[in-house]
């Protein structure tokens, strides 16, 4: 397989949407970790990538585990690969990096009263609970925790399955994502997901409860895993990204519209109804034009994407704690939002660069940040897929 260059910028992109995203949890009524005085408008351009976001990654961690189990040569060899490289970092993420977002949360929220080092040395490794929050927890990190499991039920598919049974799933694949079919099917199962298998509920990020979760992100790397061998589905996708992309816009303008009329989720029948189907179509449509309009447009490669691949990993474990941390330090400042939110943003970007610059330095601490141990000599040309 070689590298799909789009993909890879895709995937930073969706990645720098998350960090802008998470800083606008800081603003907005909905629950975060750390809060300070925003407005009920910013929901409306958080709602732009809500819908879609993590599908995306999704579907793209898909595609880049097709080639990572064909050079790995066999779903054991894949799976191992696939645990040290995810379940490391996750880890030292859930011992070192996320702590200080549970002890603002306490802090702020619950009237917790003891200093950061208490905190993590008496309470924060209790394996229960501590006010409303299970500690451990890995916060922001359970896409790493997802990701993982999808991986390992992935091997065990493949290991489990005939290659001529494989071959003849995926020319199933072939002969169904094809044409108004990548639009209508996807979009069906969602609507199947949302209002008759789980209606009304709410993704917990817990794991083993979260079902509404799993229907949704793991037919979305499945996806992602077939589409990998399937030339004319990527070849659809590229051809018809423009109305998707009208679609996607078009839904985007109806849950906006719904949102500033109703805010606060307060839309009577049968506008929730409608709004919770123009998410829906939202959501697969965004997909589907990004990726087209990546395969189309975003193909090739540069001198910066090398580092930005790498640097992804690194800055996802550690934004999340940035944003809490700056915000809780902010809280007694009162500034006015324009000026939070710039500050927010600018203390993220430089802690995730002082995460990434000083960590890959350091030999043994390149893995817990989710580096490979040993730095790559490559830099114009990296067939390796993404490690996310």
């Amino acid at each position: 397989m070689q590298r799909h260059y789009g993909l890879d910028w895709l995937r930073i992109g969706a990645f720098a949407i998350l960090i802008l995203y998470h800083v606008g949890m800081v603003f907005v009524p909905w629950d975060f970790h750390a809060k300070l005085p925003g407005a009920w408008w910013a929901t409306v351009p958080m709602m732009a990538s809500n819908p879609w976001r993590l599908s995306l990654l999704f579907v793209v961690s898909g595609y880049a585990s097709r080639a990572l189990l064909k050079r790995n040569a066999g779903a054991a060899k894949f799976a191992r690969q696939r645990s040290l490289r995810l379940l490391v970092p996750l880890a030292f993420g859930v011992a070192v990096i996320v702590p200080p977002q549970a002890w603002v949360e306490l802090t702020t929220k619950y009237g917790y009263t003891f200093g950061f080092a208490h905190f993590w040395l008496h309470d924060y490794f209790r394996f229960g609970t501590l006010g409303p929050l299970v500690l451990p927890t890995w916060n922001h990190l359970w896409f790493v925790g997802y990701l993982w499991v999808y991986s390992l039920a992935l091997a065990v598919m493949v290991g489990a399955t005939p290659a001529g049974a494989r071959r003849a799933i995926q020319r199933g694949f072939d002969a169904v994502a094809r044409g108004p079919a990548l639009l209508v099917v996807p979009l069906a199962w969602m609507v199947l997901v949302s209002f008759w298998l789980f209606p009304g509920a709410r993704e917990t990020h817990m794991l083993t409860d979260d079902w509404v979760a799993h229907f949704s992100y793991f037919p979305a790397f499945l996806f992602g895993f077939a589409m990998a061998a399937a030339p004319h589905t990527l070849a659809d996708l590229r051809r018809w990204w423009p109305a998707s992309a009208v679609i996607a816009i078009a839904s985007y303008a109806v849950v906006a519209g719904i949102e500033i009329r109703w805010p606060g989720g307060t839309m009577p029948r049968p506008f929730g109804q409608i709004f919770s189907i123009a998410r829906a179509v939202e959501g697969w449509t965004a997909v589907a034009a990004l990726i087209g309009f990546a395969d189309r447009h975003w193909n090739r490669d540069h001198r910066w994407r090398p580092m930005l691949t790498e640097a992804v990993f690194p800055f996802y474990i550690v934004h999340q704690t940035v944003i809490v941390v700056v915000a809780w330090l902010l809280l007694p400042a009162g500034l006015p939002i324009w000026l939070d939110f710039i500050v927010l943003v600018a203390a993220t970007v430089a802690g995730c660069l002082a995460f990434y610059f000083g960590g890959r330095s350091i030999l043994w601490l390149r893995p817990l940040i989710g580096l490979r141990r040993h730095a790559s000599r490559r830099t114009h040309v990296d067939p390796r897929p993404a490690i996310v």
